[in-house]
């Protein structure tokens, strides 16, 4: 079944988890992806993309913290879901009541928020209080449209996994019998989003990620292959969790990208 696939064009690579935790490199992760990167640019033009769901913190400030973890990465190889969210917002042309982060604030500049008639929803523990989440609660009673960042269940700080936006959207969803409109992973049109421009088929690119419903089975579902790492916020068998099950599951980044560099090309 494999063997009809098309030559690798694209690989997209999740950051939070499978190359880093908070402010730690996962062991190697560095050198791997430069020896991925060096084979690429003079052995054959694939394309990579960091694909990421953070809603912690805005573009400009993540870059910032992968190249202090001496990562040689650029901004316009990044593609969050916070850019998938204004996509729409603009889209759309609604007022949102901004559930996220105020360091993810920036990537939202220029859009109006006075008055809101939309909800969007990301990671925002310090917003997360009854207050606000009655506020957004009356808004969607009120006919505002309901959008996920994303619907992560958790995520893997240094202390141990921590709750993620998903339980406080589902909350927000059982209160009203409204259904939230999802951007980020493992929604599909994410991932053909990240692809936009590369002249790559979803059969032509390969993910890896730490989370096998959101990285592996939506890139699978988008028709990507998908290689699960046994890192961040993996938990013993979640590769059962998905179906089809994940086509490579290994240890590690700089595992997978050894793969890649021996079998995928």
């Amino acid at each position: 079944r494999m063997a009809a696939r098309r030559a690798l064009k694209a690989v997209l690579v999740d950051l939070s988890g499978t190359l880093h935790i908070e402010d730690s490199a996962v062991p190697g992760a560095q050198e791997a992806l430069k020896r991925q990167a060096t084979f690429f640019h003079f052995l054959t033009p694939v394309t990579i993309r960091f694909v990421t769901n953070t809603t912690k913190e805005c573009k400009r400030d993540l870059l910032e913290r992968l190249t202090k973890l001496g990562f040689d990465i650029a901004e316009n190889e990044i593609f969050t879901s916070l850019t998938a969210a204004r996509n729409l917002l603009e889209q759309r042309q609604v007022r949102p009541l901004l559930l996220v982060d105020d360091k993810a604030l920036p990537d939202f500049t220029g859009i109006a928020t006075d008055d809101p008639n939309a909800v969007v929803v990301g990671l925002a523990p310090e917003h997360f209080h009854y207050e606000m989440m009655n506020r957004a609660f009356r808004l969607i009673l009120d006919g505002a449209p309901l959008i996920a960042i994303h619907k992560a269940r958790y995520f893997k700080k240094k202390d141990g996994l921590a709750l993620g936006p998903g339980p406080f959207v589902a909350g927000l969803e059982y209160a009203t019998d409204a259904k939230a409109t999802v951007v980020g992973k493992p929604e599909k049109t994410f991932f053909l989003e990240a692809l936009r421009g590369t002249d790559c088929a979803p059969e032509e690119a390969v993910m890896i990620g730490d989370d096998c419903r959101d990285d592996v089975g939506g890139a699978q579902n988008a028709g990507m292959r998908g290689i699960l790492v046994r890192t961040g916020k993996y938990r013993p068998a979640d590769e059962d969790k998905i179906n089809p099950a994940p086509y490579l599951t290994c240890e590690n980044f700089p595992e997978a990208v050894e793969h890649i560099l021996e079998r995928l090309l």
